[in-house]
């Protein structure tokens, strides 16, 4: 597939304040749009993928173990190694975009 079309997307409910779109992916790359309600919480986890969290809009708490925390707005970006725990909280309503290397195959399940 080469064109992922946001009308065509449906946005998954992830809990009452989050939700999730799996935007244009393949195997070793996946792009994810995140919405957040204030108040919502990334639960601290960690995964095998690289990842980049780059805030569209809204300001979120980062706190990513062994480094520290540290608040992101419009425009900032925090990059996560693979295996390294990580979580978040949204201080004022916002989204995220989410990139992923390789492609997270539990996403797509």
């Amino acid at each position: 597939m080469t064109f992922f079309l946001d009308s065509e997307i449906e946005a998954k409910v992830l809990n009452e304040k989050t939700t999730r779109k799996i935007l244009a992916h393949k195997d070793d790359l996946m792009v994810c749009h995140l919405t957040f309600e204030e108040g919502a919480v990334g639960t601290k986890h960690k995964h095998p993928h690289t990842q980049i969290a780059y805030c569209i809009c809204g300001e979120f708490e980062f706190t990513v173990d062994g480094v520290g925390t540290q608040i992101l707005k419009a425009g900032d970006s925090v990059l996560l190694p693979g295996d390294v725990m990580h979580g978040t909280v949204c201080l004022k309503k916002g989204e995220l975009l989410d990139i992923f290397t390789p492609q997270r195959e539990d996403f797509l399940a």
